[in-house]
């Protein structure tokens, strides 16, 4: 077996698994999601403009725009106030500094969006939590 190819049978499992986690996924979760493969696909980018992959690397830059892009989108606009104001101006930055990496091969531009992303999956990231403590406390 090659370490480039996946058997067919761990494929069609792996399918199946990520099927069903975006099935059984709260739109919270989804996001989630969205966010963390955006991140995956800009540190594949990344790793193949080092490689100097040039197909490759416009591929995943293309994915992760339009993860990105389809985060933008999915922002409430009407209810989400200042809130979702600053989430679609930061994800229009994304999108073209995504645009400057591709045109450039700036891995640092990668870097910067990466960063961007990940504070706010983090922050993302903790609202179950505080939903939850919050919930808690007014039951109290």
């Amino acid at each position: 077996m090659s370490g480039s190819k996946v058997p067919e049978g761990l494929r069609q499992y792996h399918n199946i698994g990520v099927t069903t986690g975006i099935e059984q996924a709260t739109p919270h979760r989804l996001v989630q999601m969205l966010m963390a493969g955006a991140l995956d696909k800009i540190a594949v980018a990344r790793g193949m403009m080092e490689r100097g992959d040039s197909e490759a690397q416009a591929r995943y830059l293309g994915w992760a725009r339009t993860i990105i892009h389809s985060l933008r989108g999915s922002l409430d606009m009407d209810s989400g106030g200042q809130m979702a104001t600053n989430l679609c101006d930061l994800y229009d930055y994304m999108i073209r500094r995504l645009d400057e990496a591709a045109a450039t091969d700036d891995p640092l531009a990668l870097d910067e969006i990466a960063s961007l992303l990940s504070e706010v999956k983090s922050a993302w990231d903790v609202i179950p939590a505080q939903l939850a403590a919050e919930s808690r406390q007014g039951a109290s």
